[in-house]
């Protein structure tokens, strides 16, 4: 329950879009709206990456990923959820005078859901599933930044997640009359929080070792098939439309010094783990290109204003001159 008495709260129950009569009486038409995976094993989402997107911040970043999935018309729901989060940077800044000396920059990393972020409304206070978030992300930076540069100095790096992956499909929670809480869709939430950090304290200027991006791969078993040993790997995995998912992996990876500065493995990985690891670099090197183009398309067009800025005062200085002259 929130006890925030400054807001108004909303209801204790969780809110969730209408589902229509239909769609309960009729399990056979419940399962046709599945939706499929209509991508290849390694083929990866699109991805949209913008920096500098609040002006207030040292630097920031917006992640999207769209679903993949085409939208149904006979249902109001969404097949699938997409993936949308910002990040800021505060920082560096000189720590209070209490504080005690610190050699290197120190890292605080913050993790929030927005309330409306899930189908499930969330509430106003961090939860344990978010502060786990924010270790996993402060262990996968704190790997990257060049923190000797800044003695006594912090830096703070705040991710919103404005929508999450979903667990699984709403249909099969539908049906079963409870929600999935197998977590599967925060593997894909902890690699776009990666990735969206790493470009937003690229944005702020801060020195790294590399660009570092999030990865996922994953294990499913094909439901069609009566063999539990007919499992299939895939990059950047959707919750929603697989129905079954034996295994997780999401890492952060620094191509350029083929360096793993976080894991996070879920489920029965089995025999052959390194695998799995070897398919969610894969995903985080696809993730990379977009990234640097990204970045560097954002920095060209910096030093181009800076450059204008530049040689418009010199026009006007040397105008101001002829003047007097």
């Amino acid at each position: 329950m929130n006890t925030d008495r400054r807001r108004n709260n909303a209801p204790p129950g969780g809110t969730s879009a209408p589902v229509f009569a239909r769609t309960i009486r009729e399990p056979g038409y419940l399962q046709s709206l599945r939706p499929r995976r209509s991508r290849g094993p390694n083929e990866l989402r699109r991805i949209f990456l913008q920096p500098s997107i609040i002006p207030s911040a040292s630097g920031s970043a917006y992640l999207e990923i769209p679903t993949s999935s085409t939208p149904s018309t006979s249902t109001l729901v969404p097949p699938t959820s997409s993936l949308k989060i910002t990040a800021s940077v505060q920082g560096p800044k000189p720590l209070p005078r209490s504080a005690p000396f610190s050699p290197s920059l120190l890292l605080t990393t913050t993790v929030k859901f927005a309330p409306f972020a899930t189908r499930n409304r969330r509430g106003y206070i961090r939860d344990t599933t978010e502060r786990d978030l924010g270790v996993h992300l402060e262990t996968a930076l704190r790997g990257v930044i060049i923190g000797e540069r800044w003695p006594k100095s912090g830096v703070e790096v705040v991710v919103t997640i404005l929508e999450g992956d979903e667990d699984g499909w709403w249909g099969d929670s539908a049906s079963e009359g409870s929600a999935n809480g197998s977590g599967w869709g925060l593997l894909n939430v902890l690699a776009g929080c990666i990735t969206v950090a790493s470009a937003a304290i690229t944005d702020a200027g801060i020195d790294c070792v590399d660009v570092i991006t999030g990865g996922v791969a994953a294990i499913t078993r094909n439901p069609d098939s009566r063999d539990q040993k007919d499992l299939a790997r895939l990059l950047d995995p959707c919750p929603a439309e697989h129905k079954e998912i034996v295994a997780a992996c999401a890492v952060a990876y620094l191509a350029s010094r083929d360096e793993i500065t976080e894991i996070w493995m879920k489920g029965d990985i089995g025999a052959d783990p390194d695998a799995l690891i070897e398919g969610a670099t894969h995903a985080a090197v696809g993730s990379l290109a977009v990234v640097k183009d990204v970045l560097l398309e954002a920095l060209q067009a910096k030093f181009q204003g800076q450059l204008e800025v530049k040689e418009s005062g010199v026009k006007r200085k040397a105008g101001d001159v002829d003047m007097t002259g």
